[in-house]
């Protein structure tokens, strides 16, 4: 069922709606990284100046180099670990417009989605992402304890993908689900499929840590998750 709603979102993305909005979010979260790129960058500069003097090596003149030539690297190696907040606040942004053209192609007898307030959209962006971002500091102190351990740090990925994946799992189907069963409902029917919904957001985590791919993956996570609630819903 999840990969079935995986598919249908991919054989989607050539459609007139998605364009507009992937167009739009590719925009936003390239503003979003470089803004990032040049935070990191200029931080750099201030605490370390131009250059470093490193054991038999000497001087180092680098941050021009960081500034040039390496800064698009920087950046895709940034968005390594960026694009899961930033895929949050892109979702968040645009998961309207891609759940109601997966709706009219797919689910064309469905009756108008309840509009939610900008207020309550807004509070529950700002919510999820703030419990993203939280969750994300805390598991950073396990990473690096897997990391510097020597039996545990191969496992160090899958704590990053199954945390990740709970939380965006969570986020993208309460707001899918919002708009059709209001969110008590929403809540429950999200524990009720708790395993579906958590795998699902693995799904959509593992390809944000590739750079470039993980560009599409908030288009795309919101339109799998609109067609995972339907065919829940449709169990129900």
């Amino acid at each position: 069922m999840i990969l079935q709603a995986f598919f249908l979102a991919i054989a989607q993305i050539g459609d007139r709606p998605f364009r507009k909005v992937l167009m739009l979010g590719l925009l936003l979260t390239l503003a979003l990284l470089v803004a990032a790129t040049v935070g990191l960058l200029w931080l750099v500069q201030t605490y370390f100046g131009d250059g470093m003097t490193l054991p038999w090596i000497g001087e180092v003149q680098w941050v021009d180099n960081l500034f040039s030539a390496t800064s698009i690297l920087v950046m895709l190696f940034l968005s390594i670990f960026l694009m899961v907040p930033v895929a949050s606040a892109i979702t968040s942004f645009f998961l309207d417009e891609i759940a109601q053209a997966v709706e009219d192609r797919h689910y064309p007898q469905l009756p108008e989605a309840r509009n939610v307030p900008f207020a309550e959209a807004l509070s529950d962006s700002v919510a999820f992402l703030g419990v993203l971002i939280v969750a994300n500091l805390l598991g950073l102190v396990v990473y690096l304890i897997f990391l510097v351990t020597a039996v545990l740090a191969p496992f160090a990925p899958f704590v990053f993908y199954a945390l990740n994946g709970y939380l965006l799992g969570r986020e993208y189907f309460t707001l899918v689900a919002i708009r059709r069963i209001g969110r008590k409902e929403a809540t429950r029917m999200r524990k009720q499929y708790g395993s579906a919904v958590f795998l699902a957001g693995v799904l959509m985590t593992v390809p944000l840590t590739v750079p470039v791919v993980n560009l599409l993956v908030p288009v795309l996570g919101a339109a799998t998750f609109t067609h995972l609630f339907h065919m829940l819903n449709k169990d129900r």
